[in-house]
């Protein structure tokens, strides 16, 4: 099955075959969530449960209500590209450029952003203001698998 006909049946992990290279993040107790939950579709990040605040980068408190009870939740996993670079380039083997480093906000609350990768779309049809979903890719690490969070065109085919 192709990636794009594993999106079309509702899956969003890319095939792991010939993975391009990528630096591997430290895994805590603290963002454990937000690696692991693309083993099941899901992009999760902290929110705080007193006031509904979106939490990300994960910190233990609320810095809008100082509230400790925060807890991983599943985001819609849509976004909207705020910015973007396109790297050309080759700063690692086997991550070969040109390649798209861009900020995306969730539709979740306004600021809610992740700095992420752009996928299955030529660097050059990159543009602001662009629908993306997301995918994940999965790489084996010492702990298990760590599922990296990616985006793709709500409308690619």
């Amino acid at each position: 099955m192709s990636d794009s006909e594993a999106a079309a049946e509702g899956d969003t992990t890319l095939d792991t075959a010939d993975l391009p290279f990528r630096v591997m993040p430290a895994v805590t107790v603290d963002n454990e969530h937000f690696w692991t939950g693309g083993e099941h579709g899901e992009l999760r990040i902290l929110r705080c449960q007193a006031c509904g605040y979106w939490i990300h980068p994960p910190a233990p408190i609320c810095p809008q209500c100082l509230g400790k009870d925060v807890v991983p939740e599943a985001t819609s996993g849509r976004a909207t590209v705020l910015t973007w670079t396109i790297n050309r380039q080759p700063w690692y083997p086997d991550l070969d450029p040109p390649y798209v480093v861009a900020i995306v906000e969730l539709p979740e609350q306004s600021g809610l952003r992740l700095t992420t990768n752009i996928v299955e779309l030529d660097p050059e049809d990159i543009d602001f203001g662009l629908e993306v979903r997301v995918t994940f890719l999965e790489y084996p690490d010492s702990g298990g698998s760590v599922w990296l969070p990616m985006f793709s065109p709500v409308n690619h085919v």
